[in-house]
């Protein structure tokens, strides 16, 4: 479980990324943050895996204060809180597979024969068993999703976060990789974040989703509530419920 507690970003003494975030996203949960650009959601998703330090608030993961951990305990903490990239984060320069392996040499500085059948698993998971020995650029951009979902399931992870990861693919892609995370948290219970502008990939994959403005919390609840009695205007205006002005 995840729970964050009073949480702020402050980049400058004008300019305040989070502002008071308190949110708790249960084990086996697909819980969405959305809001436009400049809500803070990117910032909020790096404060959870500790590539950016909260200003001030707590982020317990497990019952862990994870500013807590350093050297080995933080890498691990890292390694299992797997992220999914907009861009899909591949190497260029990598085949597939190679891509796949990259958290066995991260965590072990090398790549055993047992951790290539693994990672030949995984992309077989993801549907993609034929593009072992294929490069990004051979890829298309639903496939290179999936790669990076693969790549994922070599952290071993009990969380995954997912930041815009549909943004730059098309509709019918957007369902697929959607369709695959869903089935990713039924059969392995891994916890999916999910960091999008979009109401429509919140109602097709998560459960519980929370709106962010201006670095706030304005709405948190149920999908299902949420969507049939919004609260607050801003998610009526998400839901296209309410006219936007200026």
């Amino acid at each position: 479980m995840i729970v964050l507690s009073h949480l702020t970003k402050d980049y400058t003494d004008d300019e305040h990324a989070l502002n008071g975030v308190s949110l708790t996203i249960p084990d086996g949960d697909i819980f969405g943050i959305i809001g436009m650009s400049g809500a803070g959601k990117s910032t909020l998703v790096r404060c959870v895996n500790l590539l950016e330090h909260p200003t001030s608030g707590t982020i317990e993961v497990d019952g862990q204060n994870i500013e807590e951990l350093s050297g080995q305990a933080l890498r691990d903490y890292r390694h299992h809180m797997a992220m999914i990239f907009q861009n899909f984060g591949l190497l260029s320069q990598r085949t597939t597979l190679q891509n796949v392996c990259f958290p066995y040499l991260a965590a072990n500085n090398k790549i055993t024969d047992a951790d290539r059948e693994e990672a030949k698993g995984f992309l077989e998971r993801v549907g993609l068993a034929d593009k072992v020995d294929s490069y990004p650029a051979q890829l298309s951009g639903g496939q290179k999703q999936r790669v990076a979902i693969a790549r994922a399931l070599a952290c071993h992870p009990k969380y995954i976060l997912c930041d815009e990861a549909t943004s730059a693919l098309d509709p019918a892609s957007t369902a697929s990789v959607l369709k695959l995370l869903n089935e990713i948290n039924q059969e392995n219970g891994i916890t999916i974040l999910v960091i999008t502008h979009s109401m429509e990939v919140v109602e097709k994959i998560c459960k519980h989703v929370a709106v962010l403005v201006k670095g706030k919390v304005v709405e948190e609840g149920s999908v299902k509530d949420v969507f049939a009695n919004p609260q607050h205007h801003e998610t009526r205006r998400l839901l296209g419920k309410e006219q936007w002005v200026d």
